[in-house]
């Protein structure tokens, strides 16, 4: 009896193999699809991120069995996380151990990216890097069907897939292919300076919150820490008028000066980066053949650092909508994405404007750790992929 040629090169391709997309293809060449996954940039590189992982993105990875490779990285464990508001008041909060998982973790995302496309390809997902997007292939009746792209020697490539996924980021080029509008958005975002640095001491998660004003410290790989200073959206040109490093040690000093004589003392890693702000956003993010994941079809402000943990999340619901494969199915993968989102949106919304005062601003983080509760015992529902 023949074989059945297949009518399409891939089931699944996939725009964008960062932890999103990487992780979409892990679960999707784990349930047998031949998956190609595409990104712009090099294998493992570095990229603006706040990479601070929360409960149910530490669960994500240890479900798919990972988190063993991120911690052989080197990735410390996070034991700690404390709230620093105003002069005087400080909260710290114990991580607790939940089974095998000994705390929270923060990979660079030279570390997370990398370890997730190494577990894709090892699951049969075909990844190729320094390739860009040119534009999306449709059939005669609209439906996607495909796309083109080009490779790092500039040559086009044509291939045909029975859906394509956008995982490429909160400018998606496959979005604005594909005609997928916002249908809700924030009111407020958040201007961020942020580095690296080593040889602080500093252990665990560090939030420090003041009228106006927010800086951080994230301890992560090589002993190395996070450092960064916020700013509301307005206050950010100001913040940068005399440069980046100017305008994150005034931060500091009004926000964290124990930071300010950290980042003094220290050696910095690398140079200081500074993201102006977008405001959040809910994107459609299924039609006839394509569908999006991670930031093309969600967003918040990074205040939080919840942006890694969503994209492990929404990628998990994507994953289980395209095994089903209808057009029901995608609708409740964005209706389940919506409803796990909605409330925590709000809160960072809310985070994000700086319209509080400290109590107000404690509030606002009882009500996230509600959130973030609900969404970690979500996840252990999750079916798990082969």
């Amino acid at each position: 009896m023949p074989v059945a040629t297949p009518s399409f090169d891939y089931d699944v391709v996939i725009v964008g193999a960062r932890c999103a997309g990487a992780a979409t293809a892990l679960l999707l060449a784990r349930r047998g699809l031949r998956v190609l996954a595409i990104d712009r940039g090099h294998y493992g590189s570095d990229t603006v991120s706040t990479h601070a992982l929360m409960r149910a993105g530490v669960l994500q990875l240890a479900r798919w069995g990972v988190l063993d490779a991120i911690k052989a990285a080197g990735t410390p464990v996070i034991r700690k996380t404390s709230f620093y508001y105003g002069e005087d008041e400080v909260l710290a909060v114990p991580i607790k151990p939940l089974g095998d998982i000994e705390g929270l973790y923060a990979p660079r995302r030279t570390v997370i990216d990398r370890v997730l496309v190494d577990a894709a390809r090892n699951a049969g997902a075909e990844i190729t890097f320094e390739t860009q997007l040119v534009d999306l292939v449709r059939s005669d009746n609209g439906r996607v069907a495909g796309l083109v792209f080009k490779d790092g020697h500039d040559r086009e490539r044509r291939v045909s897939a029975e859906l394509v996924i956008g995982a490429d980021g909160v400018r998606s080029t496959v979005a604005r292919l594909a005609g997928a509008e916002d249908y809700r958005t924030g009111r407020h975002a958040t201007g961020v300076i942020f580095s690296y640095w080593s040889g602080t001491g500093i252990a665990g998660y560090h939030w420090y919150y003041k009228p106006g004003v927010s800086a951080g410290a994230i301890q992560t790989n090589d002993d190395q820490a996070c450092i960064f200073a916020s700013v509301p959206y307005a206050r950010f040109p100001e913040m940068m008028r005399h440069g980046t490093k100017e305008g994150h040690r005034q931060v500091l000093d009004e926000c964290a000066p124990d930071l300010a004589a950290v980042v003094q003392q220290s050696e910095p890693v690398e140079k200081l980066r500074g993201f102006g702000g977008e405001p959040g956003y809910f994107r459609q993010s299924y039609g006839p053949g394509w569908a999006l994941v991670g930031d093309a079809g969600y967003f918040k402000d990074p205040l939080t650092a919840h942006g890694i943990t969503d994209a492990l999340i929404h990628a998990d619901l994507l994953a289980q909508a395209v095994a089903v494969g209808t057009e029901a199915a995608f609708a409740g993968y964005q209706s389940a994405r919506d409803n796990l989102a909605a409330t925590h949106f709000e809160v960072t919304d809310a985070v994000a404007s700086f319209e509080w005062d400290l109590p107000q601003v404690q509030q606002l983080h009882r009500a996230l750790s509600e959130e973030m509760k609900k969404e970690s015992l979500a996840v252990t529902s999750f079916p798990m992929p082969a």
